[in-house]
């Protein structure tokens, strides 16, 4: 039977009892666990951690931690997606599969053709509710690293900040590189910049390319935003990365 795997955020000790904190505890509620029965905690660290509740209340659940192991499931190329900001739901798609997709880190932007504007109290309930999706597509897919997420911002600040060390792409049907024929990255480090519902608008494409972004033929499609930068990310992890 599988195990159920809760993010917790703090420190873990094997052969110490936690009070889970509110958001695992409810988790596990849900999921029905019940007194001396199993699961997986784990907090960001590389390592899934065995333990069994001891209590599980209306007020509190407390779980004994039993053991740990290190998980290695990482991929061997390091992903970040630059992803102009999406609505809703579809924003939600984009970093639960590029989580289970083993993306490393994300970066939100706000771009010219960008649909939903964000400030103050909204960005900051939004960018708490992103890194709760990225954290359950990581409870989902076993990953015990949890992908870095950026404060949301404008691309060109995004753009100019990027790792210098990084293949840094936005796709195109023309661009200078294809899948079959680009060298695998030096660093072993690759952004993909993918523009919002409207695209990058061509002020926004020179910013990238004046920031060291070259284009990425992905086949002769244009592609939603939602799908775009899932399809890089597979065909680049199963070019380079562990998905081969």
């Amino acid at each position: 039977m599988r195990l159920t795997r809760c993010f917790v955020d703090t420190a873990l000790t094997v052969g110490r009892s936690l009070a889970l904190p509110e958001a695992a505890a409810n988790h596990l509620r849900v999921m029905r666990t019940r007194e001396g029965e199993d699961c997986v905690l784990f907090n960001g660290d590389g390592r899934d951690y065995a333990a069994r509740l001891s209590l599980v209340s209306k007020r509190e659940v407390t779980a004994e931690l039993l053991s740990s192991r290190v998980v290695d499931n990482e991929s061997p190329l390091h992903i970040t997606l630059l992803q102009g900001i999406a609505r809703g739901e579809k924003m939600d798609l984009i970093l639960q599969k590029a989580t289970e997709l083993g993306v490393a880190a994300v970066v939100p932007v706000d771009a010219e053709r960008t649909e939903v504007k964000l400030d103050g109290d909204r960005l900051a309930k939004r960018m708490t509710h992103w890194r709760s999706v990225i954290i359950a597509g990581c409870e989902q897919s076993g990953r015990a690293i949890v992908p870095a997420l950026a404060q949301a911002g404008p691309l060109l600040a995004a753009a100019q900040a990027t790792d210098s060390e990084a293949l840094r792409v936005i796709l195109d049907p023309q661009g200078e590189l294809s899948l079959a024929t680009m060298p695998a990255p030096a660093a072993s480090k690759v952004v993909i910049a993918i523009g919002p519902e409207g695209g990058w608008s061509p002020r926004d494409r020179e910013a990238l390319r004046a920031s060291g972004f070259v284009g990425l033929q992905l086949g002769p499609r244009i592609l939603r935003t939602e799908t775009a930068g899932l399809a890089a990310i597979a065909a680049l992890q199963a070019r380079f990365g562990d998905l081969g």
